[in-house]
């Protein structure tokens, strides 16, 4: 399956025509039929997953997600919006021109069926699997209308948070944080190789519910140290954490447990303070020769299991 990047994979997942993402073979760590609902809470640290970004597939539907979610008995997603507003039935993208289909789009979440979301919602918790984070590309760029559609839809799916890429500025963080506010939803702001304390400090500073999806790979790669001392300090604000194992100097994406991280030590750190953030998965490593994406998504989850338990 082909790897994208985080900005192929937007791009992707916003004009593609909704299509059903091909399931990856299965290798011997995954079980064959899951016989109970899935538990990806390990002494007491919620471990979810960015989907479908982490599946590598940005058309996957909201069905294949979650059978893949069950295959890899994870309880607790990260789940953009394109699955669901596929199962809304949003106009199809990419069959008009950008500004017709971004007039399209607009009108049509501003009289979104939001009671058929109940229904995506239902399907995930019967599986057993909590939607607490709903990722929503694009947020900066909403209408006041599309902004109220974004945070009703995140209630009704049952989602805690909100999560996006964080804006560099000022007055962006600040209308998206007075919603938030409205709404009484946190807004977790995903930061990169230039996202330091200091950016989410002023996006705090803006609003009561602006918070943190504080990428641990990330922070370490752009050379801002451990992580803990600021999850320590803020973690009130941090709605979740992104797991994933880099070097340091804008180094590569590993294989968890082979660059610089200390995801084992900010697992404990959430496990021992009870903070109520998920530890979320984000896939972006080279799948190793001889392995597939499902096999190593598993080999994460061991691995998060394993530095709790």
């Amino acid at each position: 399956m082909r790897t994208y990047t985080r900005r192929q994979f937007t791009h992707l997942a916003l004009s593609a025509l909704p299509a059903a993402g091909l399931l990856p073979s299965v290798r011997p760590l995954l079980a064959a039929a899951p016989a109970a609902k899935p538990d990806s809470k390990f002494a007491g640290v919620q471990i979810g997953l960015n989907v479908p970004y982490s599946f590598g597939a940005p058309t996957m539907s909201g069905d294949d997600v979650l059978k893949n979610c069950v295959q890899l008995a994870l309880s607790a997603v990260e789940l953009r919006t394109q699955p669901v507003e596929t199962f809304l039935g949003a106009p199809i993208r990419g069959a008009t021109p950008a500004d017709s289909a971004t007039a399209s789009i607009r009108q049509w979440r501003e009289t979104a069926p939001l009671d058929k979301a109940r229904d995506f919602r239902k399907k995930y918790e019967d599986a057993g699997v909590l939607i607490e984070i709903m990722k929503v590309d694009g947020l900066f760029k909403m209408s006041d209308g599309e902004l109220d559609y974004a945070f009703n839809l995140a209630k009704t799916l049952g989602a805690r948070a909100l999560s996006t890429e964080i804006s560099k500025s000022d007055d962006e963080l600040k209308r998206v944080g007075q919603f938030a506010d409205k709404h009484k939803l946190m807004v977790g702001y995903h930061g990169h190789t230039a996202t330091g304390p200091e950016q989410w400090k002023k996006a705090f500073a803006l609003a009561e519910h602006n918070g943190a999806n504080v990428d641990i790979g990330h922070f370490v790669a752009g050379d801002f140290g451990s992580p803990v001392a600021f999850l320590t300090e803020h973690h009130a604000r941090v709605t979740h954490v992104h797991i994933k194992d880099r070097k340091k100097g804008n180094g590569p994406n590993t294989p968890f447990g082979e660059g610089d991280t200390p995801i084992g030590e900010v697992l404990r750190l959430i496990r021992d303070n009870k903070w109520p953030i998920q530890a979320t998965i984000e896939f972006e490593y080279k799948i190793p020769a001889g392995s597939d994406r499902m096999t190593e998504l598993a080999r994460a989850v061991k691995y998060c299991h394993d530095a709790l338990v």
